[in-house]
């Protein structure tokens, strides 16, 4: 007997079916790894009316840690069809229940016992579910079997995390349990941000490639669509933003402000924007031209004028500084080496913040001219190890040796480097500690700015004095987020670094 439908199909069988008088309960959930707790709760579910529906979350919505699910939603259909308990399954294809309980207006919604508390529910989907099921006329029951939990089987039984990651995993449940851990972020909301840097748009370009051209060498793309996002300083805005109450952003637009509506409506509504218009230069823009069918970046054109504010500019931005940084309990600089940002500016910042954090970008603008070297005193840098070899002037020597001498030369308290699949490295001068944490993503699609996604949490994380492992998986995380979209797409999602937390904590 077929059992696998998608929505809509098994939207018109339930039809059928009630018109049969038969009571439906629907049970929805991931199930990644099923196990005796999920076929006791589909039986006590099944025992509560006639036919038992259940629907999955789709593997793009499941928000339980990197790697997950572990199994794919194929997968995890095949595996709940095979209960002889079960009637039908299918797909979801929103992140909650709630369409799904809208179209098959099930008379019972099935939970497990561990759902009741919906002070336990980080996302608050259950509660959003639960009052779905009130408006179709039909009833919430919690289960009273045992319980397992998918997550706690699969991180100790499955080869999901590699020695290193459960190591620190090991560390950090040892020092905090996960209600600490989620009470800690919440309290990043106390905290008065203020983000300093360049805004940039970028623009990605999808094209087909149709080869080359009949009578040069040169490579031909039909553009098929232009998506645009906020980048630099803003984007950092943009991550910061789920954490905090209020935040600014202190930038700069072309002197005619393009783009600077389109700023302004992107930027979320707890962000303050305050800029100058510099002058003789356009608001940058970064285009990238990306293969459509595998995401690889085939040429990037910017519109970018670089050179340092004029005096008069310079000195605004300065009166700026001066009256905005007082103001704040962080600061997070984000210096691209296009122009804002000059060397009176930097010890401006670097004198007059609480608490500092900093990512001095090398790009292919400023390669071979940019420098960290105007900051000194500084709580906070996260820098890659491409960077960090650039600014040390060093290829071959250990990245540890580097790490104590740039923290030395410019008083860095911590000092981050990221290194791509290796994860990152984190040395404490005072203390002269390193601690280390491998990457957690696992598909990466875009590297563009999962530096600014860590900077942006990890210096909450070092601000609100945060553990250094702990720091290090939270940052690690947002920059797992952020290589699983194309470019700035989406910003870091406190609701999924939270339950991917919960989870690998178990």
């Amino acid at each position: 007997m077929k059992k696998i439908f998608t929505i809509d199909d098994l939207e018109n069988i339930i039809i059928r079916l009630k018109k049969k008088k038969k009571k439906i309960v629907l049970c929805h959930g991931v199930f990644d790894l099923l196990h005796i707790g999920h076929i006791k709760h589909f039986k006590e579910a099944k025992n509560l009316g006639d036919v038992l529906v259940v629907t999955l979350t789709p593997d793009k919505f499941v928000n339980k840690g990197p790697g997950k699910p572990t199994f794919n939603e194929k997968l995890r259909l095949e595996a709940i069809a095979a209960l002889d308990v079960v009637d039908f399954v299918s797909l979801n294809t929103s992140p909650n229940a709630v369409k799904v309980i809208q179209k098959l207006k099930p008379k019972i919604y099935c939970k497990g016992p561990d759902y009741k508390n919906y002070k336990n529910d980080i996302s608050a989907q259950i509660k959003n579910e639960t009052n779905a099921v009130k408006k179709i006329g039909g009833k919430t029951i919690y289960t009273n079997d045992i319980t397992f939990s998918s997550s706690k089987l699969l991180n100790q039984y499955a080869e999901i995390y590699n020695d290193q990651q459960k190591f620190i995993i090991k560390r950090i449940k040892k020092e905090y349990r996960f209600s600490q851990i989620k009470n800690l972020v919440e309290n990043f909301s106390k905290l008065k941000i203020l983000i300093i840097g360049e805004t940039i748009i970028d623009q990605y370009v999808f094209c087909d490639a149709l080869g080359k051209s009949g009578k040069e060498p040169v490579l031909v793309l039909r553009d098929k669509e232009t998506e645009e996002y906020l980048g630099g300083a803003a984007a950092i805005s943009r991550h910061v933003s789920p954490f905090c109450k209020k935040a600014s952003l202190l930038s700069m637009v072309g002197e005619k402000g393009e783009y600077l509506q389109y700023i302004k409506k992107k930027l979320p509504k707890n962000i303050t924007f305050n800029y100058i218009k510099k002058s003789s230069s356009p608001t940058i823009i970064k285009k990238r031209f990306i293969d459509s069918v595998n995401k690889n970046k085939i040429l990037g054109v910017y519109k970018i004028n670089d050179e340092t504010l004029n005096q008069k500019d310079e000195k605004l931005f300065n009166n700026m500084l001066k009256k905005e940084i007082p103001n704040y309990d962080l600061v997070i600089v984000s210096d691209y080496g296009h122009g804002l940002i000059s060397k009176q500016s930097a010890n401006l910042i670097c004198k007059l913040s609480k608490y500092l954090a900093l990512n001095a970008q090398v790009n292919a603008a400023n390669i071979g001219y940019h420098s960290m070297k105007n900051y000194k005193n500084i709580n906070c840098v996260i820098i890659n190890e491409g960077e960090i070899r650039h600014e040390m002037r060093n290829k071959n020597d250990k990245i540890e040796l580097l790490m104590k001498l740039l923290s030395n030369k410019q008083n860095i308290k911590n000092l981050i480097v990221t290194r791509g699949s290796n994860g990152a490295l984190l040395f404490n001068k005072s203390k002269k500690k390193f601690n280390s944490c491998e990457a957690f993503a696992k598909l990466p699609v875009d590297k563009v700015g999962a530096g600014d996604a860590m900077l942006s949490i990890i210096a909450l994380c070092l601000k609100s004095e945060l553990s250094k492992d702990l720091t290090l998986l939270i940052g690690s995380l947002a920059a797992a987020q952020s290589v699983e979209s194309i470019g700035n797409k989406e910003s870091v999602n406190k609701i999924k670094i939270l339950k991917s937390i919960e989870n690998i904590l178990k």
